[in-house]
């Protein structure tokens, strides 16, 4: 609700719950983010009497409404009207992907997409048929899978609004395992650099080093850190997305709106907003301290001391915000190892 509230901060909050449930979350937008008008939609025509009896404790100045539609001909209907929304919740079960096109219509410039997905086994690589069909793209198995599907997700909602000519920027993407969610702010038009952020992933099973690519420079692989003569075992995931997973400045201003409201926030949110802050997630290469100690085959190193070791040398280096106890770099991977080798406990 933070971010809905930092959005009405900047102009009037009109809010569009595609798949509100018993709307408990459309409540809140009006209740917590002072929303002027919220429109809540669920498809199971059952459960409209709840949806209206949950939302009746909205303000009167909150202009509501409820309908029980499939979100298909909800979000086609506001194409035809030309409706837009400061933001749209698309709260799926299962992968969103098909409704992305809908939903970026409906979704006013310098607004946001707040969209959810239940589809774990496709977008972490255990699935591939599953992920090429929802998702237009290959998904491996990878040490960070989390952030592997949030990247997958956010390729996927970037080619959909770069198609109809927009730009996208991601403003916060985290996930638990087993829901995978992203908030984009929808641009007029793309950034400059912005389709360079689309590209692969390529993982070595064997020594465990990573290298991106953009889709734009695409290029040969080079030669992972496997002994030479080796047969490198590369998974390669993609096209997703390979720039920043957070808005800094965003997330700042959500910190402290957090410090002067202080019960807004339940304590995990909490370390959730401080964590992602803290790790914008514009560098994609990110490891387990568990892989770099199975690696080493030895115990893992404390990972705070490794990130200052990291950057005094000149690299970039932050605790990754998806996952807790993974190490994100730019530095190659050997020199990660070497660095660990010296710290393990």
């Amino acid at each position: 609700m933070l971010l809905a509230a930092d959005l009405q901060r900047q102009g009037p909050l009109t809010v569009l719950d595609a798949m509100a449930g018993c709307g408990i979350r459309a409540l809140r937008y009006g209740l917590e983010a002072g929303a002027e008008a919220v429109w809540a939609n669920d498809a199971d025509p059952d459960r409209l009497p709840l949806l209206q009896a949950n939302l009746a404790d909205l303000p009167a100045t909150t202009a509501v409404r409820t309908t029980a539609l499939t979100a298909q001909r909800l979000l086609a209907g506001c194409l035809e009207r030309e409706q837009r929304f400061a933001l749209v919740d698309l709260d799926a079960f299962g992968s969103p992907s098909g409704l992305l096109p809908l939903a970026l219509e409906a979704v006013a410039f310098e607004g946001l997409l707040v969209l959810a997905s239940t589809d774990g086994r496709s977008a972490t690589g255990h699935d591939r048929p599953a992920a090429l069909r929802s998702l237009g793209a290959a998904a491996r198995a990878h040490p960070v899978s989390w952030e592997l599907a949030l990247r997958l997700q956010l390729g996927a909602t970037a080619r959909s609004a770069w198609a109809l000519g927009r730009g996208m920027a991601p403003v916060l993407a985290h996930s638990e395992g087993r829901t995978f969610r992203t908030v984009v702010r929808l641009r007029r038009r793309p950034a400059a650099g912005e389709l360079e952020r689309l590209g692969l992933l390529a993982h070595c099973h064997a020594c465990g080093d990573q290298q991106v690519q953009s889709l734009l420079r695409l290029r040969q692989w080079q030669a992972c850190a496997c002994p030479a003569g080796a047969s490198p075992a590369l998974a390669v995931s993609g096209p997703l997305w390979i720039g920043p997973l957070q808005d800094p400045d965003t997330l700042g201003r959500l910190q402290r709106q957090a410090d002067d409201q202080p019960d807004t926030l339940s304590d995990a949110g909490r370390r959730l907003l401080n964590r992602s802050a803290a790790d914008d997630g514009a560098e994609p290469r990110c490891w387990p301290l568990a892989t770099i100690a199975r690696t080493l085959g030895q115990g893992p190193p404390p990972l705070a001391d490794l990130i200052q070791r990291l950057r005094s040398e000149g690299h970039r280096a932050s605790a990754g915000a998806v996952m807790e106890g993974t190490l994100r770099s730019d530095a190659p991977w050997p020199r990660i190892l070497a660095l660990a080798s010296r710290q393990a406990c």
